[in-house]
Order: C-alpha cells, then sequence, then structure tokens
C-alpha cells in the first residue's frame, strides 16, 4: 500500500526559518503572484504563522491585489494585520508606514 502522507517539494525547513528569511521568502511569493487563486493560497499561508508579517510583505501582498484586480482581497490584508498585531498602536504603525503605497494603490 501506498503512503497516504504528502511530504511537501523541496526540503526547506521552515520551522527553523528565521524572521527575515520568512519575510523574504513571502515578499518573494507576492512579488510573483498572477492570479486571485495562487494570493490568497500565500496569504492564508503567510498569516498562519505565529507573527505579524514586515511591512514589505504586506505591501507586496497589496501590489499582487492590484495586479489581480481584487480590492476586496487588500482589505482583508488589512483586516489580517490588525488582527495579528498586539494593539491598535502596533495596526497604527503598519497603517502609517503603508500609507504611501495604500494611497498609490487607491488610485
Amino acid at each position: 500500500l501506498l503512503s497516504a502522507v504528502r511530504h511537501s517539494s523541496g526540503s526547506h525547513d521552515y520551522e527553523n526559518e528565521s524572521y527575515e528569511a520568512f519575510n523574504s521568502r513571502y515578499q518573494t511569493f507576492f512579488n510573483q503572484v498572477e492570479d486571485v487563486f495562487e494570493l490568497q493560497r500565500g496569504l492564508n499561508n503567510c498569516f498562519a504563522y505565529d507573527l505579524v508579517p514586515a511591512t514589505e510583505v504586506v505591501e507586496a501582498a497589496l501590489r499582487a491585489s492590484r495586479k489581480v484586480n481584487d480590492y476586496a482581497t487588500a482589505v482583508r490584508i488589512l483586516e489580517g494585520v490588525k488582527e495579528k498585531v498586539e494593539n491598535k498602536l502596533q495596526y497604527q504603525a503598519y497603517l502609517d508606514e503603508l500609507k504611501p503605497v495604500i494611497q498609490e494603490l487607491g488610485k
């Protein structure tokens, strides 16, 4: 009988990945997104970790949502950040840093 266990491709050890490597991996991923399904799959995976992605990752995800023309996902990205941070002050810091990008993409 064949095993029902599915192994991921590659030998990357995500459990021991540094915060910087995590952010780099997801920033690269979102920069290469081609469709809504891929974007949403990446967001589900990214936000499943017990950490808040760096603003560079959030920016790349917002740009990806613009690229695939999905405003609703852009809103969900910001809602996801709001849920992940510890307090309103941290969320406001994200919004302040992302303000130029949000304004640019809102045009």
